[in-house]
């Protein structure tokens, strides 16, 4: 493979390579590094490199290689990993002042998962102020490597920069409100917000424990099952993982979508989506149904609304008792809209957090009942194609302007459900613009495929910016 090439290989790529003994993952982790002391200095994407760990885990890659030894497709893999999990002797900051000095003693179950499958860690990445939606005052944040002017996505921003401008493979994500799926669209990468459940959350920093989704950020549909299959599963340091088994994504990725049943609820996505938004609906509903699936108008259930306008009353107060520890004694080393997001949940009535709870389980068994007469759902990432930074910033500040930027995506964390986005089409200006896919809990390797059947018929995601 030309090295040229090789910013941009996928991991089945790598894979056949490395088996082919046409590429060490020495050199391959030596090219990756070397692309991140060229370009991270302008793009931000990493908080911290490490050159030391990420060639020692080469090697020992390449030796078991040459022992013939696969531990399979992550196997000898360079990826980033988001700031908030534990990582052993290397900082981990969770994009706050107040652990900008925390050094863990162990790793996080995710990156012990990761490294057991023989992925190779080149650093952690840039994200938000504790995983909210803004960053830290003093942080620089990561630059949208497709225009600098334009939002890299909350709160997984580095994670969403790197895989796109070809500084690793694929990065951790994790997902509150929106937070895999925001900068997968932005970026023009694929991001798989699992089942809630499905990742273990032991040694990771919280924003909302019961909202929280771990998931691969990664270039294609494919890369994202592989990289789901090596971080999902049972945790015993986790009693709310689930029990059941983590499929091989990989097997039957290639069967195709045809007499799959795929939802949509026109006035729901069409009643506020600019017109740059609802040509990649149509140009998704256009592929999928050509690829053999059904597109099926229904409505969404009546408790879809109350979720992305609730939303935030929730995350306040799981937000506040995560935060317990620091605030308010270290309150003056928060930046503001974290502050304001903690003082609402500590400010919050029994009542109020009640009715929103119970409006959550209604919409959860609602949404179980509607996926009895489809096996997905198409949706938007947000209303708006891909937004400059500075109009990002007026509608957050229009009255309600969050709940357009939550509408399609809160839901589905209120409900826990598993998602997939991935590159729908480009605006005008040259700006990727990503959908998502909606599923059954625990049927992440039908997302897989059905992305990847689309993915198939396009070329979205093999369209990289340029640096």
């Amino acid at each position: 493979m030309p090295i040229d090439d090789l910013s941009f290989a996928t991991m089945t790529e790598l894979a056949a390579a490395y088996r082919a003994r046409t590429l060490s993952p020495v050199e391959v982790t030596q090219a990756m590094l070397e692309r991140i002391a060229a370009l991270d200095p302008t793009l931000h994407a990493f908080v911290t490199v490490t050159p030391e760990v990420a060639i020692a885990q080469a090697k020992q890659a390449e030796a078991e290689f040459a022992r013939g030894a696969f531990r399979g497709p992550m196997h000898g893999v360079p990826v980033g990993i988001k700031d908030l999990c534990e990582t052993q002797g290397i900082r981990t900051t969770w994009g706050t002042k107040i652990l900008r000095d925390h050094v863990p003693t162990a790793d996080c179950t995710v990156v012990r998962k990761l490294f057991d499958a023989g992925a190779i860690m080149l650093g952690k990445l840039q994200m938000t102020e504790g995983a909210y939606s803004v960053h830290h005052p003093e942080v620089i944040p990561p630059v949208n490597p497709w225009n600098a002017d334009h939002w890299p996505g909350v709160s997984s921003s580095g994670s969403g920069v790197a895989p796109a401008a070809g500084l690793c493979y694929g990065a951790i994500g994790t997902d509150t409100g929106g937070s895999i799926r925001f900068p997968s669209g932005a970026n023009a990468i694929t991001g798989l917000k699992p089942t809630w459940g499905r990742v273990s959350r032991h040694g990771v920093q919280a924003l909302a424990d019961s909202l929280d989704h771990l998931g691969p950020m990664t270039r294609c549909a494919a890369d994202a099952g592989a990289m789901f299959a090596a971080m999902a599963g049972m945790d015993p340091n986790d009693p709310t993982t689930l029990e059941a088994p983590v499929p091989d994504c990989l097997a039957g990725i290639d069967q195709g979508i045809a007499g799959l049943r795929i939802g949509i609820d026109p006035g729901f996505v069409y009643g506020v989506c600019q017109p740059e938004t609802a040509k990649v609906i149509d140009e998704a509903r256009r592929v999928l149904a050509a690829l053999g699936a059904t597109v099926i108008e229904l409505p969404m259930p009546d408790r879809t609304t109350p979720m992305y306008k609730d939303w935030a009353k929730y995350c306040a107060v799981e937000t506040a008792v995560a935060h317990e520890p620091w605030y308010p004694a270290r309150k003056a080393e928060y930046g503001p809209v974290l502050a304001d997001l903690i003082e609402q949940g500590r400010a919050m009535d029994a009542m109020t957090l009640m009715h929103v709870h119970h409006d959550r389980l209604v919409f959860q068994g609602q949404l179980r009942k509607l996926f009895l007469d489809v096996d997905l759902l198409l949706m938007p990432v947000h209303p708006f194609g891909n937004p400059s930074a500075a109009a990002l910033d007026e509608i957050f500040k229009t009255p309600n302007g969050i709940d357009d930027v939550l509408r399609f995506t809160a839901p589905f964390d209120m409900s826990g459900s598993p998602t997939i986005t991935i590159p729908g089409g480009f605006d005008e200006r040259g700006m990727p613009i990503g959908f998502q896919l909606v599923g059954r809990h625990l049927d992440e390797a039908l997302l897989v495929r059905a992305a990847h059947a689309f993915q198939g018929a396009t070329d979205f995601h093999r369209r990289h910016p340029k640096l």
